[in-house]
């Protein structure tokens, strides 16, 4: 799985473990350990197969983070962002062309500073 862990520097690490519902890597687990951090957060989950990803965005909103979710009509495959959308853990939908401004817009945001 890709963790990022905790520190002055946070960092990007590959931990071996087994799969997480089915997953490895898991987005679960990827967002999960960006909640440890307790630091501002953006979370995105994308296009893709199944329900991976929507427990984790879900605790980012938990704890005060930014969540965006990609829009049916632009997905390939809306599973992934259906599960997390239907879980409220999505805090705004939008179509793929406008995810990238969305991101900027909310690293930029004061409030999005100031997390749980």
């Amino acid at each position: 799985h890709l963790e990022v862990s905790p520190g002055l520097t946070p960092r990007c690490r590959l931990v071996p473990s087994d799969p997480v519902n089915g997953h490895r890597p898991s987005v679960d687990v990827l967002f999960e350990s960006v909640v440890r951090l307790k630091r501002p957060m953006t979370g995105v989950i994308l296009t893709g197969m199944g329900r991976d990803g929507a427990k984790g965005l879900l605790a980012m909103r938990q704890a005060g983070g930014r969540t965006l979710g990609q829009d049916e009509a632009s997905c390939v495959v809306y599973g992934m962002p259906k599960a997390a959308f239907d879980l409220g853990a999505v805090e705004r939908q939008l179509p793929l062309h406008r995810l990238s401004p969305a991101i900027l817009e909310s690293c930029a945001d004061p409030a999005a500073r100031s997390v749980a």
